[in-house]
């Protein structure tokens, strides 16, 4: 594969992840949707197919990576190294392009939303207690472009970054990710089924990012786009979902260097 269908391909199945991952977290987050409170079971089947569109749609052209953090794994594992520049361009600029479609998608969702009284107070019901007035760090919307923690506990919300994406990448190494750097069609199947175990079992403490980009990518966006009321893009917790991916990577390549090989 050339470095221009590198670049491509990472473009559109990165596009399509966070279109249809952003997108089922607006679904299920964003009033007047259909969605509305379908909760946290259909989010993370709804990033599991994601991963799959996205990664079958680029299966061809890139290998279907999708994530820095898979391409650092399989630059560790694989040695080839040359490529990864192209990767990273696609990807960011993928993820960058998804979270502009999802906005398009639930344009008056978004609008809805950030309008309502209640929204724009901050006011939220506490089941415990009486109502009480709560800004949330990253604004209203902020959880439909990238990731945040329940408990803010920056050891904790490395760790679990870290952890996640280990188990990620470690086992799409396993899968058998060769000089081609591309997985079979069962291999990208059986990725989107262990991220929506990831999610169902590792995504409570911090929503999972465990992808670099789809994090960074989205919370750029989040930072550009024209949206009322959006609060701020909580930038203080952004560099987590970066590095903990990363590190996360680095530790499955190098255990897959030393068990597998």
């Amino acid at each position: 594969m050339s470095n221009g269908h590198i670049v491509i391909g990472e473009i559109f199945g990165t596009a399509v992840l966070i279109l249809l991952g952003g997108g089922v977290v607006a679904a299920v987050t964003l009033k007047r949707s259909k969605a509305k409170d379908a909760g946290w079971v259909a989010i993370a089947f709804g990033w599991g197919f994601a991963v799959l569109g996205g990664a079958y749609i680029a299966n061809g052209y890139s290998g279907g990576q999708l994530n820095p953090a898979v391409t650092l794994g399989v630059a560790i594992k694989t040695g080839v190294w040359h490529t990864v520049p192209f990767y990273l361009i696609g990807q960011l600029v993928g993820a960058m392009l998804g979270a502009v479609l999802v906005w398009l998608a639930y344009y008056g969702q978004f609008q809805a939303h950030l309008t309502d009284p209640e929204v724009v107070a901050g006011i939220t019901a506490d089941p415990a207690g009486p109502v009480t007035a709560r800004k949330a760090p990253g604004g209203p919307v902020l959880g439909v472009f990238s990731t945040g923690p329940e408990i803010r506990n920056p050891v904790q919300n490395l760790a679990t970054e870290i952890i996640g994406t280990m188990v990620l990448v470690l086992f799409i190494l396993t899968q058998g990710m060769t000089q081609g750097l591309a997985l079979n069609g069962l291999g990208i199947l059986l990725t989107a089924l262990i991220v929506v175990g990831i999610g169902l079992s590792l995504g409570g403490p911090t929503g999972y990012a465990i992808n670099p980009f789809r994090d960074l990518g989205p919370r750029i966006v989040h930072s550009l786009l024209p949206l009322p009321n959006k609060g701020g893009s909580d930038w203080s917790y952004a560099w987590i979902p970066v590095v903990g991916p990363l590190v996360g990577a680095a530790i499955a390549g190098g255990l897959y260097k030393l068990a597998f090989t």
